[in-house]
C-alpha cells in the first residue's frame, strides 16, 4: 500500500510488492510528500524502509515532514546529497574523471547500506541526480536499469522520483518502472494520474488531490456504475397533505427531485419539508448549502415551524455549509459518499446548483457533467436526492430549469411569483414525474408562520405560465 488511502483505491489496493514505480512532476507537487506516506506505511506494517535522499540533507527532510505530521524516527537514511565540502575544497580529480569516482563511491555506499538493511521498501529522491554523474545518457540508463534491477532481486518495493525538464526529460525512467503516478498542479488546482502499472488493473482518469496537515489527500474520480445497493420502493411525503396530493402520494424513493424557481419563492423551504419527513420516519439526510449561510437557514425554519436545530440535535439531520472556492467536484464527492456510506444519510439535498457551480474548483462546462455523476451515484445507492435551482426570471415566460440539469431529474417542482391584482403572490406546480401519476393542475403556495400553505387547484386562471395571468370566473347562465 502507499499509505494515501484515495491512491490504494485507484491502484485497487496498492502497489505491488518487488516492483519499481516512477514518481513524476514538477517541482511542488508533492512527490517527496508521496514518499512520507510510502515510507510510514512500512513502518505501520513493521517493514524495514530505506530512504536515499539525493538532493535535500536529512535534517531538512526529517523536519520538512515533521511539519506536515509524519515521523520518520524509524526510517533508515542513506544521505548521498551534496555537502558544503564539494564547494568549499578542491574536488579535483587528476587520474580519473570526475563521475567515474563519484558514482563508484555512490554505487559501494548503496550496495552496501542496501545489504545491511535488507529493505522492503526503498525511495529515492530524485534519482535524476544519478544523470549528472553519468558520462551520457546511454550510462545513465545503464545505471538506473542496473540499480533498479539490484534492488528488486533483493525484494524491495521502490518509489523513486524524477525532475522532468524540457532540456532533460524522463522517458527512459517511465521505460523503466513498472508504473507511474503522474502529479500535477494548475493554480490551486492538485491532480493526480496513473498512466502505467504493470500486473494490475487501476482506474483511469485524472483525480483530484490536496496536500495539507497530514499529508496528501487523494480523490478518486466518481464512477456512479461502481456504485449500486438494493433498496426498497416507496414514496418519500413532504407531511402536507396538499402537496403530497400534487405530487401523487409524494416523491419515489431514490429518484432526483428538481425544486425550482426565482429567487425568495420558498424553494429551500419546500425542500427542507421531505427531510423533516424522512427525520419523523428515522431516516438520515443532510442538505449541502451553496447559497445560503447555516445560520440564516436554521433561523428561516425555526420561524416557520421547522424545527431543524432538534432535527439537528438528535442526529437525524446534517447542515453543512459550504464556502471553500478551492474544492473540487472529487473532493466534495468523497464528503457525500462519506455521509451516504458511512453516515446511513438517505436524502440528500444540495442547495443549489448554481452555488455549488461557483464554489466547487473546475472548468464551468465540466461541472454538470460532475454533478450527473454525483447524482447518479446517489441514485445507485437508493438515495432520494434535491436539487434546488434558481432560475433567473422572477416573473414573465416560464422558465423550467436554469443550469441544463432537467434531463437529471426524475421530478421536477416549480414554484414562481405572479402578479395578481397587483399583488404578489406564488404558485407551485409538477412538470415532470417519471413514476407514477401526478396533479395538471397549478396551486397557490403560501409560506406562513405555521408552516406552508398549498392552497386548491387555480382552475379560474390562466396564463399562469406565460407570466401573463387572468381571471375567468364561473360561467354564467348565458354562455
Amino acid at each position: 500500500m502507499t499509505g494515501v488511502a484515495g491512491l490504494d483505491d485507484i491502484l485497487h489496493g496498492g502497489l505491488i510488492p518487488g516492483r519499481s514505480y516512477l514518481i513524476r512532476g514538477v517541482p511542488g507537487t508533492g512527490k517527496t510528500i508521496l514518499g512520507f506516506h510510502f515510507l510510514t506505511a512500512g513502518l505501520d506494517a513493521d517493514e524495514t524502509v530505506l530512504f536515499i535522499n539525493l538532493e535535500e540533507p536529512t535534517a531538512d527532510i526529517k523536519s520538512n515532514a515533521g511539519t506536515l505530521g509524519f515521523d520518520l524516527s524509524g526510517v533508515d537514511f542513506l544521505d548521498l546529497s551534496p555537502t558544503s565540502e564539494f564547494f568549499a575544497t578542491d574536488q579535483s580529480y587528476s587520474i580519473f574523471e570526475a563521475d567515474d569516482v563519484e558514482d563508484e563511491s555512490m554505487r559501494e555506499r548503496i550496495r552496501e547500506r542496501v545489504e545491511a538493511l535488507d529493505p522492503d521498501r526503498v525511495f529515492l529522491d530524485p534519482v535524476t541526480q544519478f544523470r549528472y554523474l553519468a558520462s551520457d545518457d546511454f550510462q545513465f540508463r545503464k545505471e538506473v536499469l542496473s540499480f533498479m534491477r539490484y534492488l528488486k532481486e533483493n525484494q524491495a518495493t521502490v518509489l523513486f522520483t524524477s525532475q522532468q525538464s524540457a532540456s532533460a526529460p524522463d522517458d527512459d525512467l517511465q521505460f523503466f518502472a513498472d508504473g507511474i503516478i503522474e502529479l500535477d498542479r494548475e493554480s490551486d488546482k492538485r491532480t493526480l494520474s496513473v498512466p502505467k502499472f504493470r500486473g494490475s488493473d487501476k482506474e483511469s482518469g485524472t483525480h483530484s488531490m490536496r496536500i495539507g496537515d497530514g499529508g496528501l489527500s487523494v480523490y478518486p474520480l466518481l464512477d456512479p456504475g461502481e456504485h449500486t445497493v438494493a433498496f426498497e420502493d416507496g414514496q418519500l411525503q413532504s407531511g402536507v397533505d396538499s402537496f403530497d396530493s400534487l405530487l401523487g402520494g409524494g416523491i419515489e424513493r431514490g429518484t432526483i427531485s428538481v425544486l425550482s424557481g426565482p429567487t425568495g419563492v420558498g424553494k429551500t423551504t419546500t425542500g427542507t419539508l421531505f427531510l423533516r419527513e424522512a427525520a419523523r420516519q428515522g431516516e438520515k439526510s443532510v442538505i449541502y448549502h451553496f447559497e445560503e449561510s447555516a445560520r440564516t437557514f436554521r433561523q428561516r425554519c425555526e420561524a416557520m415551524g421547522i424545527a431543524v436545530s432538534d432535527l439537528e440535535a438528535d442526529g437525524t439531520l446534517t447542515v453543512d455549509e459550504r464556502e471553500a472556492l478551492n474544492q473540487s467536484p472529487e473532493e466534495f464527492a468523497a464528503s457525500v459518499r462519506q455521509h451516504v456510506e458511512t453516515r446511513d444519510v438517505s436524502v440528500v439535498m444540495i442547495d443549489g446548483i448554481e452555488g455549488y457551480k461557483l464554489s466547487i474548483q473546475g472548468r464551468q462546462d465540466e461541472l454538470t457533467g460532475k454533478l450527473h455523476a454525483l447524482g447518479r451515484y446517489l441514485k445507485n445507492m437508493g438515495v432520494t436526492v434535491i436539487f434546488i435551482d434558481e432560475v433567473d426570471t422572477v416573473t414573465g415566460p416560464f422558465q423550467a430549469t436554469n443550469a441544463g440539469i432537467s434531463y437529471l431529474a426524475d421530478n421536477v417542482i416549480f414554484l414562481r411569483h405572479l402578479e395578481m391584482n397587483s399583488e404578489l403572490r406564488k404558485v407551485i406546480g409538477v412538470l415532470k414525474k417519471r413514476v407514477g401519476t401526478f396533479e395538471k393542475q397549478l396551486r397557490e403556495f403560501e409560506m406562513t408562520a405555521t408552516g406552508i400553505h398549498i392552497g386548491p387547484p387555480l382552475t379560474d386562471v390562466q396564463g399562469i405560465l406565460q407570466g401573463n395571468p387572468t381571471v375567468h370566473g364561473p360561467p354564467t347562465s348565458d354562455d
